[in-house]
Parts: C-alpha cells; sequence; structure tokens
C-alpha cells in the first residue's frame, strides 16, 4: 500500500505527499495534464517543444540545472500524447530547492525570442535524429495516421512535421503556456523524507500562482474502425518489418487490465507464445512482439515484428493471425494465466520501490481520476480470468479492427 495525503490549494493545485523514512531523499514530482493529443493539426509538438522550454530559464531563475547541481539532485521529464512530467531528486534537506524551481516555472516561463530559437533547434534536430534518419523513425508517423483518422493520436508527441516548431512565433508559444500550465491543471508530488514543515513550503512556494483560465481545445473522437486498412512503404531498413494495429478501450475502461495480460500472455518473456511459437518455433522472424499504447482516451494493441533474410511476410502474417485467433478460440490454461498475472504483480511491486516512481505514478492516477485505484492494482490484476482474455480477443482480434503496415527495405 502507498500511503499518500491529498489536498487541493485554492489556485487549483492538486497536492500529494507520500512520506517515505526509509531515504534519505526526496522527489518533488509536477505533472501538467498536457500532451500531444491537447495540440492543433497546424501546430503539433507544442508539448515537446514545452519540456524543453520549461528548462530554459523562468521569471526569476535564469538556469535550472546548476541550482539543483548545486542542492546535490537530478533531475529531467518526459512528454507522451496524455502529460508532461517534471521530476527533481535531491537530498531532503535541499527540498526547497526544488520547490523554488517548480513553482517559478509554473508563475511564469521567460518567454524570449532567443531562449525560443535555441530550444527549437534543440527539437528540429530530435525529430531529425529519431523520425528521419534513423531506420523505422517514422514508424509512428504511419501507424498512427493509419489507424486514426480523426483524434489527436493521429500523430506522435514528437509532430507531424518538424516545420510546425521551426515555424512557431514567440506569440503561440506564450498562449500554449498560459491555456495549459496553470496549477489548476497540474499535480505536485511529494515523496520520500519530508517533515512538519512541507505543507506550509509547498503554500509558500505555490500558493500566490494565480489560479489563471485553463482552457481546453474539444478532441474529436476516433469513430469506430469498420473496415481492414493496410498501408505499405519503402525505407532504407535493415529488414522487412511488418506492424498490426488494433483499437483497444482507453486506460480507465473496465477491461483495460485484460488488454494489458492479454498483450503479455503473447509477449511477456521469452516463455510468451509469440517467443515461443514464431521466434524460436520458425525461421522467419528477429524479433516479434506484442504491447498496449495504455493511452487516456482508446489507443491500439500492437504487434510488431521484423523478419529475418529472405522470410516470405505473407507466410509471417498468416502465423501471427494463427496465434491471435487461438486466443479468441480457446481459453488459456490457469497456470498460464497465472505466470502472467504473477509477472505483472511483481512489476507493479518493482515499481514502488524508487520513491520518483512512486511519486510518478501518483500523478498519473491523480491525473485518471481515481487515486486510490493505486493500491487496488495487484487485486485488479489477480480479477482477471481466462474467460476474460476469451471475450476480449473475440472483441479486438477481427480483420476490420485491424490497421497493418508493411514496412520494406527499398529495392537497390
Amino acid at each position: 500500500m502507498i500511503e499518500y495525503k491529498r489536498y487541493t490549494l485554492a489556485n487549483g493545485l492538486t497536492v500529494i505527499l507520500h512520506p517515505d523514512d526509509s531515504t534519505p531523499l526526496v522527489t518533488v514530482n509536477v505533472l501538467y495534464k498536457v500532451g500531444s493529443r491537447n495540440e492543433e493539426v497546424q501546430r503539433t509538438g507544442f508539448a515537446h517543444l514545452f519540456e524543453h522550454l520549461m528548462f530554459g530559464g523562468s521569471i526569476n531563475v535564469p538556469d535550472f540545472d546548476t541550482p539543483i547541481q548545486q542542492a546535490g539532485g537530478d533531475n529531467n521529464a518526459f512528454t507522451n500524447s496524455d502529460l508532461t512530467n517534471f521530476y527533481n531528486v535531491m537530498p531532503a534537506e535541499n527540498i526547497e530547492t526544488a520547490l523554488w524551481l517548480e513553482s517559478d516555472r509554473m508563475l511564469q516561463l521567460d518567454f524570449n525570442q532567443k531562449s525560443l530559437d535555441v530550444q527549437k533547434k534543440v527539437v528540429v534536430e530530435e525529430f531529425k535524429e529519431t523520425s528521419i534518419n534513423q531506420p523505422y523513425g517514422d514508424l509512428w508517423h504511419e501507424l498512427s495516421a493509419l489507424a486514426f483518422s480523426k483524434h489527436p493520436y493521429r500523430w506522435p508527441t514528437i509532430g507531424l512535421v518538424p516545420e510546425h516548431i521551426s515555424d512557431a512565433e514567440l506569440s503561440e508559444v506564450k498562449a500554449f503556456f498560459d491555456r495549459y500550465y496553470k496549477p489548476g491543471n497540474a499535480v505536485l508530488i511529494v515523496a520520500g523524507k519530508y517533515d512538519e514543515h512541507i505543507r506550509s513550503q509547498i503554500d509558500h512556494w505555490f500558493g500566490s500562482i494565480p489560479a489563471g483560465d485553463v482552457h481546453f481545445n474539444p478532441i474529436e473522437l476516433e469513430p469506430l474502425q469498420d473496415a481492414f486498412r493496410q498501408k505499405i512503404v519503402r525505407r532504407k531498413v535493415p529488414a522487412d518489418a511488418l506492424y498490426l494495429a488494433f483499437h483497444m478501450p482507453d486506460r480507465n475502461h473496465k477491461d483495460f487490465i485484460v488488454y494489458d495480460l492479454l498483450s503479455d500472455v503473447l509477449s511477456g518473456g521469452r516463455s510468451a507464445r509469440l517467443y515461443q511459437n514464431l521466434l524460436k518455433g520458425t525461421e522467419l522472424f528477429s524479433k516479434v512482439n506484442a504491447y498496449i499504447t495504455g493511452t487516456l482516451d482508446p489507443g491500439l494493441f500492437v504487434v510488431e515484428s521484423h523478419m529475418l533474410e529472405g522470410a516470405d511476410m505473407d507466410q509471417a502474417l498468416a502465423l501471427i493471425w494463427a496465434e491471435l485467433n487461438l486466443l479468441a478460440e480457446e481459453l488459456v490454461n490457469e497456470e498460464e494465466l497465472q505466470k502472467v498475472k504473477n509477472s505483472l504483480i511483481s512489476s507493479v511491486a518493482f515499481s514502488e520501490v524508487s520513491i520518483t516512481n512512486k511519486a510518478i505514478n501518483l500523478a498519473y492516477y491523480e491525473m485518471m481520476g481515481d487515486l486510490e485505484k493505486i493500491n487496488h492494482q495487484e487485486e485488479e490484476i489477480e480479477s482477471v480470468t481466462a474467460a476474460d482474455l476469451l471475450r476480449v480477443a473475440k472483441e479486438i482480434f477481427t480483420k476490420e479492427n485491424c490497421s497493418e503496415l508493411r514496412y520494406l527495405r527499398e529495392e537497390t
């Protein structure tokens, strides 16, 4: 069980405190409920750009890394389709350094053309490095656009094209900050060793920040996919690859854990079906696995495979479908199901060892709207039956729910 106390400041900031005296460290984590799903189609990549801009200096702090390092700490951040998260880890006695830094950039970034130009260049170079110059780098550009026609999940977090970032004006960037980076759209977590003064410290640093007006663009729901989709692309890649994407429910759906376990039956280690039956059992695959995107809105269940030299892709595809159809036709035996349950429960327990992981997880469950659910994950996992897996497999693994992307090597 993760012990926590939750309360809200007058300006709307949600605060969650998790005590852990077993460590001399403290993690200060701030989650903003803004990701690439909140962007406009003509200006994608903004949430990721802001992950960088938030380290570029704020109204009273010209440099973030130096104070953190001087306090004996470390910090980092990540962005995805649903959120942006910043975390700071340091000795507990220096906690106010992190509170000061996070509150100052929540209050106001130091918007100037020079800082924006620097960060735009960094983000554009990252786009080129990861999405253009790297083999399979545009996978999520292609697969997302194939599987989604309306929802903002149709573009990846890094954005549709680098020009959306390189052409961004300072006024647009300011407007994006003013819309989303406000106390009422944020969750502050303090996890680790802190003393009885923590509430007054938080109130001192965050309580006077104006609430602002958080305004979300309406998000267009993805219509039900009712026909098979296929796309073939040719790229400079080392091997042919095949991706099957199936629409699945959102992170809060009652069956989400069933889909999670279903992906583990297929690809949860060396004893899983895809490894045993396809990777070891044939001479077609160099890589094959299954995973879910786990997004706030309905997402994707993906089966990914890379071919060996000379492998027949149609034969490989038939074998993958045979594995998926088997899950939709026969009950998973209890021993196999319990094995994947135990593995997932172990992963949950392992994630609760680190105070930083606990802080991030607390923020995420709060964003989902049911914080206490973090303490009932094991029960949720254990409640899944073989009949649940069969039912869900029948629902998801249909041809009309499938988007197939074939990645073929360019012919020389």
